[in-house]
């Protein structure tokens, strides 16, 4: 077998190509330089939290290649504020997430409020 006709060969050259792909709607994103926006700061208040998000989805929505960013979120379970949705956003629209910010501690506080008013 030659090295031209390599199969490992072939597989590496997909790869590559599927990286170049993946990596050139970025460099369109209107976020780009701005991640403060789209991941939570250690401790961060819920009110901080919708302020951030709301700025973040300005962006968002007039963003050219918010269809390649959300399935990238979706696919890669990513965390932070991507094309419009958080990470919550995405676990109820059933799409996996490993730890939704803030949807276990609201499902917490409803169980709580339940057992107080049982």
């Amino acid at each position: 077998m030659s090295i031209a006709t390599s199969p490992l060969l072939e597989i590496e050259s997909e790869t590559l190509v599927s990286v170049e792909v993946d990596a050139d709607w970025k460099l369109d994103a209107a976020c780009r330089g701005q991640i403060e926006l789209f991941f939570a700061r250690k401790a961060e208040r819920p009110q901080a939290r919708q302020r951030r998000e709301a700025k973040a989805k300005k962006l968002c929505d007039a963003c050219p290649v918010s269809v390649e960013c959300r399935m990238t979120a979706r696919e890669n379970r990513e965390y932070g504020f991507w094309a419009g949705e958080s990470e919550e956003d995405r676990h109820l629209l059933g799409f996996r997430v490993t730890a939704p910010i803030g949807l276990r501690a609201r499902l917490a506080d409803a169980e709580k409020r339940q057992s107080c008013s049982a």
